[in-house]
């Protein structure tokens, strides 16, 4: 009998986020994929998720999702978990669905495993790939039994399409208690930048403790914006208050996969190769022939980035011309 896998899809203006679809496709490859979708757009999204790989959707409509923070969210999947059992409960990792999975773990007792980058079953047994600490990878499973809860690492996964496979429906109409409705949202503050966003983008280049000063940083911006990327950094420079944390790539920041990555001035801590070494094409510029970075570059560059930087903006901006 197939593993049912479930996944928690997020909705953000009414549209599934792309993290969520790719865990749906991740759990069809595991099992019999279900999805559960919750919010005023539930009904539009349902019909949507089986091309991403659900076989059956839970939906439900009730606006309350969208306007209290998380608690409803718990309450049904709380229920829902108990009446159906699934062998596994699968949620990319954000910070609205961490928090989910944390409610229902010690609300259920269920076992929670996060940072996943990997996910198979042998027989009935799950195993996790989780990194550990750097360079360490270790397997993880559920020692209990029941439905054990999983949150992936961002970008762990491609999205999947399942041309024409459509998904039965299931609307659910059950009511939120009053006590799952106290932590409203009140306002929705979005951030204004240009550009792509960095987890998105194709092209990314950062910046690293190699700039020297947070006045330099406009390099690695400027050659991002000519060449329609995201600029990125480091955390060590974030740690330093140059940068938000938005902006920091790597294990306890953003992963990113684009097809170019530039590292400048980044000399390659293992903590920010997690982060960016699934990028298709990686450029290291750097003054030290001997750092870490140029380990993993497809082309690397030993220099100043404070003289190259400027140079390869103006040269990309010639070419454009």
């Amino acid at each position: 009998m197939a593993n049912t896998i479930w996944v928690l899809i997020e909705l953000d203006n009414g549209e599934p986020l792309r993290s969520s679809l790719e865990v749906l496709g991740k759990a069809a490859k595991l099992g019999r994929a279900e999805a559960i979708v919750l919010g005023a757009a539930a009904a539009q999204v349902a019909p949507t998720l089986g091309e991403y790989g659900a076989e059956k959707v839970y939906a439900h409509t009730d606006a309350a999702y969208d306007t209290y923070l998380t608690l409803p969210a718990v309450e049904t999947l709380s229920n829902l978990l108990k009446q159906h059992q699934p062998t596994l409960l699968m949620m990319a990792t954000t910070y609205d669905l961490r928090d989910i999975a944390a409610r229902l773990n010690v609300r259920n007792n269920m076992g929670l495993i996060t940072d996943a980058t990997d996910l198979t079953f042998e027989g009935e047994s799950l195993k996790v790939t989780v990194p550990w600490g750097g360079e360490n990878v270790v397997t993880a499973t559920h020692p209990q039994q029941g439905t054990g809860i999983v949150l992936t690492r961002p970008k762990a996964f491609a999205l999947e399409r399942y041309e024409g496979r459509t998904a039965d429906i299931e609307h659910l109409n059950v009511s939120i208690r009053a006590k799952a409705q106290t932590i409203k949202v009140l306002d929705d503050v979005v951030v204004e930048s240009t550009g792509p966003a960095l987890e998105d983008a194709t092209i990314v280049v950062s910046g690293g403790r190699g700039l020297s000063k947070p006045e330099n940083y406009h390099y690695v911006e400027e050659l991002a914006a000519a060449l329609g990327g995201a600029p990125g950094a480091t955390r060590a420079i974030v740690d330093a208050g140059w940068l938000p944390y938005s902006y920091q790539v790597g294990q306890t920041g953003k992963t990113v996969k684009p097809t170019l990555y530039i590292a400048a001035g980044i000399s390659g801590a293992i903590q920010h190769l997690a982060g960016m070494k699934g990028s298709k094409y990686i450029v290291a510029i750097n003054k030290d022939e001997h750092a870490p970075i140029f380990s993993i570059a497809d082309y690397g560059v030993i220099g100043d980035a404070l003289s190259i930087l400027p140079k390869l903006t103006e040269e990309i901006k010639r070419r454009k011309r």
